[in-house]
């Protein structure tokens, strides 16, 4: 007998959380219905899909392959579904890192939405370290990130560029005069955590041509640096889409640096083992062509 799609949801649900109680908590069934459906499809295909960790369940080898041919299967499912309803009344579940995340993405899902009043969107906000992950388990239907992605599994696409700004208080020592390399290297700077790709982008293309200084605070959001370096804590470098506004309204500055500010790439990323639904990719070519609003 084969697989029914209904244990297979259970399997893809349990693969992300981790275990059957999340999942059936996730799929709204009670835990041993969900328990029995894993049960009876581990029992169907002759192989067990779990290794046991403690309280968790971790995918092994044969888990992890049938993950990506489950949930295409179930992608399936839900496209013809679609085509007999409105193909973009589907959620679309997307992750962004923080500058696209806050900054860029918001306005255009509201013009989407404006197109589209049957769209529903869920975005969720983190570091591009984090949408990497959402995308790799399988989440998220697509990402937006700042940094760079390598995993063989992964597939990027470039979306637009950025231009990134050295700025400070207008009341800091190095405002309004032209700012020496030796002078950036002996300032207090203010950056972002580690898998940010604000701060990937600041410490291979900034921060190694002036000595790599060691940072004076690090913070886990571009809000939060902006916040501190208006309030005169030190200098950093941002997306000009990140202080935009407070350089318009003088609470920022930028300097006059003898090094350039890097520009870099944003990029879109998904699985390169998902098949995504027509929903999904009018939203990424709406997006495509949003960039040059």
């Amino acid at each position: 007998m084969r697989p029914s799609l209904q244990q297979l949801e259970v399997f893809v649900a349990v693969a992300r959380d981790g275990g059957v109680r999340a999942a059936a908590d996730r799929l709204a069934r009670s835990q041993s219905a969900a328990s029995m459906a894993l049960a009876e499809l581990e029992l169907r295909l002759g192989q067990p899909l779990f290794d046991r960790a403690g309280k968790r369940l971790v995918l092994n080898a044969n888990g992890a392959r049938l993950l990506p041919r489950a949930i295409a299967l179930l992608d399936h499912a839900d496209e013809i579904e679609s085509a007999f309803a409105d193909e973009l009344a589907a959620p679309l579940r997307l992750a962004a890192s923080l500058t696209i995340g806050n900054h860029l993405l918001p306005p255009i899902i509201a013009r989407w939405r404006a197109e589209h009043s049957a769209a529903y969107v869920q975005l969720r906000i983190g570091n591009t370290r984090d949408v990497a992950e959402a995308v790799l388990h399988f989440d998220v239907d697509a990402g937006f990130v700042e940094g760079s992605v390598q995993h063989e599994d992964l597939r990027l696409q470039t979306w637009m560029g950025d231009h990134m700004v050295i700025c400070a208080s207008p009341r800091h020592p190095l405002a309004g005069r032209r700012v020496s390399a030796a002078a950036l290297a002996q300032a207090d700077w203010i950056v972002r955590e580690p898998g940010s790709g604000t701060r990937e982008t600041v410490d291979q293309l900034l921060l190694k041509q002036i000595g790599w200084p060691r940072p004076a605070m690090e913070l886990g959001s571009s809000e939060a640096v902006r916040l501190a370096v208006m309030a005169g804590a030190g200098i950093s470098c941002l997306s000009r889409h990140t202080v935009a506004d407070a350089l318009a309204a003088g609470s920022l500055v930028e300097l006059n640096s003898a090094i350039k500010a890097p520009t870099r790439d944003l990029s879109i990323v998904t699985h390169r083992d998902r098949r995504l639904g027509p929903g999904v990719q009018r939203f990424l070519s709406f997006c495509s062509a949003g960039r040059k609003r």
